[in-house]
């Protein structure tokens, strides 16, 4: 193939930059020039801090950096210079605040659509999703998050749907689809005795020739010969602090540098290459918790898995890795002060998340209870007067907290609100913010990305970086 005749001449940038995109960015990342001098990208791998803040990246480097001497792996590759960098505008079609659904839309069809859609536009368009193209084209095709596997970020990569919470029907859709690897929880969307319908979805995939995983053995125990599914919760998989400090959820859940190193071992043979997304979904999660050692825990996490991708990435020459977020969340930060230092610091002790704290509390639990635990998890007690505040919300003296994925309306604020006090971090909201967020590119194609991008523009790089034409 002439690469300089295609880009010049190719479908993909007349009708990908001028027709296919509605908002006509994508023209501003193309430089037809230095994709002639780059190699085709014949695997993409797209990772995506799901909820990640700018402090959320801050944080996490900084907690490794005065934990171990050495900072996150995101943040190596600047200090390295061997990235692409860049802003990038999160907005949704009808929001400058995007939710999961449309931020993952926006890669995953090349539109903008409205909060709460997958790949459906406001007047009903369907656009087809990222991995049904590249499936279209020939290559394997997948997703690996810490949230349920149908989740609004990996389905935005994969289906349309008009509401992100159609999860049943979403997994119907997968099994249609047939993509290679699909891991992370939902078990829930999948089991006969967890579906409200009764459908087993487990004996559609078994009867498709998939493998099918329910715990990190189990994982770990698949060949590389067939598709594989693993599921290893009903909803979410557990947080890492969590996990890392419980022998039982070690042996069953896998993390998420495990599964993305499956995944790529997975599909990294086939001759027409591999997409892929990998997502660190509990992040969001911990960020609308403002559940500090949540956060920095699943940050790290994330971060174990971009190593795996940039060690494949850096032998194998022919990916493009590109790693991002979606959207801001509760915009956390080290807050200024005499013991910013010492107290940021204290975080390192911490063992548990705050939802794993106040899940072990009830009416019946006593003050001198709540202090004792907080001096084993967060390695310090809390007064009197906190561990009152704390215990009205259980014994029906003050209202109970709502919030996103607060399913059992833990008073989350409340308890970060305390804790700013002895660890110096302090959250603007518990919800999205209209950021612009970091992005980074590696390997061929990341000399598409400008210094500025709208989310819609990676849809089209992605396809252009690949030689894939947008005729589907």
């Amino acid at each position: 193939m002439n690469r300089r005749k295609f880009f010049r001449n190719g479908s993909l940038f007349t009708l990908g930059a001028a027709v296919m995109n509605p908002f006509q960015a994508s023209a501003s990342i193309l430089d037809i020039e230095s994709v002639g001098r780059n190699k085709k990208a014949k695997n993409i791998i797209f990772m995506v801090s799901d909820g990640m803040s700018s402090g959320t990246l801050n944080m996490a480097d900084l907690f490794l950096n005065r934990k171990y001497g050495k900072g996150s792996n995101w943040l190596q590759l600047y200090r390295d210079n061997k990235v692409s960098r860049a802003l990038m505008d999160t907005a949704s079609a009808n929001s400058i605040v995007t939710d999961s659904s449309a931020g993952s839309s926006s890669w995953g069809g090349g539109f903008r659509v409205n909060n709460g859609s997958l790949n459906v536009g406001p007047n009903g368009e369907e656009h087809l999703p990222i991995l049904q193209k590249f499936k279209k084209a020939g290559k394997m095709a997948g997703c690996v998050t810490t949230v349920a596997i149908t989740h609004a970020t990996p389905a935005g990569f994969c289906v349309n749907s008009k509401k992100r919470s159609a999860m049943d029907d979403i997994a119907e859709m997968y099994l249609d689809l047939e993509f290679d690897v699909m891991l992370g929880g939902g078990k829930n969307h999948f089991d006969a005795s967890l579906r409200k319908d009764k459908k087993d979805l487990f004996s559609g995939f078994y009867a498709k020739g998939y493998q099918v995983a329910k715990t990190r053995d189990e994982l770990l125990a698949t060949n590389n010969n067939q598709p594989i599914l693993g599921v290893f919760e009903d909803d979410a998989v557990p947080y890492s602090i969590d996990r890392q400090n419980d022998a039982n959820l070690q042996k069953k859940i896998p993390t998420l540098a495990e599964m993305t190193q499956k995944a790529i071992d997975r599909m990294k043979d086939h001759k027409k290459g591999f997409v892929l997304q990998v997502e660190s979904g509990k992040v969001d999660w911990a960020a609308h918790a403002n559940d500090i050692a949540g956060l920095i825990h699943d940050q790290i996490a994330f971060d174990d898995a971009i190593k795996v991708a940039m060690d494949f990435a850096e032998k194998d020459r022919e990916t493009l890795v590109i790693i991002t977020t979606d959207h801001g969340n509760a915009n956390p930060g080290v807050i200024y002060g005499k013991k910013a230092n010492d107290n940021f610091d204290v975080i390192q002790k911490y063992t548990q998340t705050n939802e794993a704290i106040l899940n072990s509390f009830n009416a019946n639990t006593t003050v001198s209870q709540i202090k004792e635990k907080f001096k084993t998890s967060n390695s310090h007690a809390v007064s009197d007067e906190e561990a009152k505040e704390i215990l009205s919300y259980y014994n029906g003296l003050h209202k109970s907290e709502d919030g996103l994925y607060n399913y059992k309306k833990l008073p989350f604020k409340a308890l970060s609100d305390i804790q700013q006090k002895y660890n110096s971090v302090g959250w603007i909201s518990m919800d999205h913010s209209a950021d612009y967020v970091e992005l980074a590119a590696y390997g061929p194609g990341s000399a598409l990305l400008k210094p500025f991008v709208k989310n819609t523009d990676m849809h089209y790089l992605m396809l252009q970086a690949a030689e894939v034409e947008n005729k589907f």
